[in-house]
């Protein structure tokens, strides 16, 4: 079984501009975070896909492959189709944000391995246990919960499952109670082929996490559990400790 990742590459972004094109390390974040996904042994090659040729000459010139994809794309999803669009020989196709220059390589494999292993599943994301009170309270934080086969319930930016009596033990709990949701996704091509067309539901609006639109039209969604996400690369803050932490490897 053949998997391909692809990372979507967004020229601009809100928070913190062009980020991905920042080098103060001496690369552009978009190379750390290609590199870093280079590492996984699972998939066969690796493409970004961008809107915008200032990212696909940055690419080109630290050797990387990269395809353009319509400037109007409505999510980083549906760029990511746009290029499996053209990837006849990938049966699994792995979604990397591109602002995350850390990601693992054991991510990576863990979310293929999924989906190699499950032919009933069409997606597999991955979760890391929540230890932190504030962090569970935070909506920005993504939560899920899944049942004892690894299957995908909910999503959500509440806290799921809401403890009725509270206390602080819960957090210390094993296996633990709470989890947050990493965004690394691996699909099956035809699958990703067809979710853009799928219509959202109305609890994806409310929620807006587009993982949602999978569980309520009824596909099984895996989840991996692993010991520690990523750092998106999101704020001024945090490229200026992404650097402060190169500079001291």
């Amino acid at each position: 079984m053949t998997s391909f990742i692809v990372i979507p590459a967004r020229l601009h972004s809100t928070r913190l501009p062009e980020k991905l094109l920042l080098a103060e390390t001496g690369k552009p974040l978009i190379q750390h975070t290609y590199e870093s996904a280079q590492k996984a042994t699972r998939p066969s090659g690796i493409i970004v896909a961008t809107d915008h040729e200032r990212i696909a000459e940055t690419v080109k010139r630290f050797g990387g492959s990269v395809a353009m994809t319509d400037p109007a794309a409505p999510s980083g999803t549906d760029r990511v189709a746009e290029v499996a669009q053209n990837l006849d020989d990938a049966d699994i196709i792995v979604n990397v944000q591109g602002d995350e220059p850390d990601i693992s390589a054991e991510a990576i494999d863990k979310v293929v391995e999924l989906l190699e292993n499950n032919p009933e599943a069409v997606m597999a994301t991955l979760a890391t246990p929540i230890r932190n009170k504030s962090q569970l309270e935070d909506p920005a934080c993504v939560k899920v919960i899944f049942d004892h086969q690894q299957r995908a319930m909910y999503f959500s930016r509440s806290v799921i499952p809401h403890p009725r009596n509270w206390d602080a033990s819960l957090l210390e709990a094993e296996p633990a109670h709470f989890h947050q949701h990493i965004g690394l996704y691996a699909y099956r091509r035809e699958f990703l082929l067809s979710l853009t067309n799928l219509p959202q539901s109305a609890v994806e609006k409310l929620e807006s996490l587009e993982q949602l639109r999978v569980l309520f039209h009824g596909y099984t969604i895996l989840v991996g559990v692993i010991d520690q996400p990523s750092i998106g690369i999101d704020t001024p803050e945090d490229y200026e400790a992404f650097v402060r932490l190169e500079r001291n490897r």
